[in-house]
């Protein structure tokens, strides 16, 4: 543990405020006051957090509740003053443990599934919690969101197989904004620094979220690019910097908007995507009461499955191909470049579900 103490300035994701709440209620539980301020070591090479938290108090039979709120910093979030409730009680274990449990509003994978929660969130909790833990003595750690499941019906969550509450996500401490000027500042230089490499051959792959990311992986692609929710500056950017061949891969509830020339994909500042696909719907000449349901559907996914297998497909089909075309036509105004743009698309299953005909040239046949 080192460094300078980091003061909690708005802007620390939900795990952070998690392991503050988690944190308090342990001390507690171990005889200790309360402490509403909240040191957390987040590595030897980090400096260390100080994370208010609200009360924390011991229970009956081995317990103890931590509250905290979160404060996800300046911009648009639902997570905004979210209370976070964490109940901690002691697990017989030979050797100090933690097991972490699902409580109210927090997302799971399927109905009986394990708790979702990033890499980066569980560390930071056995970071924090474990070397309070005496021998003989382990941790059941239960974070509980009073909110989460209404929350987490604004959200995509659903479409990756979390359900009943919000996913504890988040990679670091600090919020990333993907809406942000700044994190569209680090896109483009990541970009610049792959096309500068010696080895680079003027393909790129550009994905949108930690989902487009493994698929790309999967698949066997790269170099890859993960970028936030500029895409259209990040499309010039690659056409300037001399990319010949570019796929996009992304959920289709985002890349739909690409379809719509909405070329920003953040919901906060333009959605849309309904209204796009009926558009589609109209061009792909579904009839007047399929285009109506199209258009009632709660998201894109349930969308596309009220339709046949065979309207779907056709009109997945039509999505990637016009997502192609209308980013084609986006960078074609700031420039006149021979960059070729395929969009490969993927579903709630993240499944690579349709491919545009600029994909499955450039990308996905075997070339000579």
């Amino acid at each position: 543990m080192s460094g300078p103490i980091a003061l909690s300035s708005p802007g620390l994701t939900l795990p952070v405020w998690v392991a503050a709440a988690a944190k308090a209620a342990l001390q507690v539980l171990l005889g200790e006051p309360f402490n509403a301020e909240q040191q957390l070591n987040q590595g030897s090479d980090q400096p260390l957090l100080q994370v208010p938290v609200c009360s924390a108090a011991p229970l009956a039979d081995g317990q103890a509740l931590g509250i905290s709120r979160c404060d996800p910093g300046p911009g648009l979030d639902l997570t905004r003053d979210l209370e976070i409730w964490v109940r901690v009680a002691w697990i017989a274990s030979s050797q100090p443990v933690l097991e972490l449990q699902a409580g109210e509003g927090v997302g799971r994978f399927g109905p009986e599934g394990d708790i979702c929660l990033s890499g980066f969130a569980r560390e930071l909790l056995e970071r924090n919690l474990l070397p309070l833990l005496t021998p003989g003595r382990g941790l059941l750690v239960q974070p509980i969101l009073p909110l989460g499941r209404s929350l987490a019906q604004r959200t995509s969550n659903a479409a990756f197989g979390v359900v009943d509450g919000l996913a504890l996500i988040g990679t670091q401490a600090e919020v990333q904004r993907s809406a942000a000027p700044d994190q569209l500042q680090q896109v483009l230089a990541e970009l610049q620094a792959l096309a500068g490499e010696p080895a680079f051959q003027g393909r790129l792959v550009l994905v949108i979220g930690e989902n487009g990311l493994d698929l790309a992986r999967q698949q066997g692609l790269g170099p890859v690019l993960k970028v936030g929710n500029w895409v259209g500056p990040v499309l010039v950017a690659a056409a300037e910097a001399s990319v010949r061949d570019l796929l996009l891969i992304g959920y289709h509830g985002k890349l739909i908007k690409l379809a719509g020339g909405i070329f920003h994909t953040h919901h906060h500042l333009a959605d849309g995507r309904l209204e796009v696909l009926v558009a589609l719907g109209l061009d792909a000449g579904l009839p007047a009461a399929q285009l109506l349901q199209l258009r009632g559907a709660a998201s894109v996914e349930e969308a596309f499955q009220a339709l046949e297998a065979d309207q779907s497909s056709a009109l997945g089909q039509h999505l990637a191909a016009t997502v192609e075309r209308r980013s084609q036509v986006y960078v074609a105004r700031y420039g006149d470049w021979t960059m070729r743009i395929g969009a490969a698309l993927f579903d709630r299953s993240r499944s690579l579900r349709w491919l545009g005909p600029v994909a499955v040239k450039r990308f996905f046949t075997l070339m000579d």
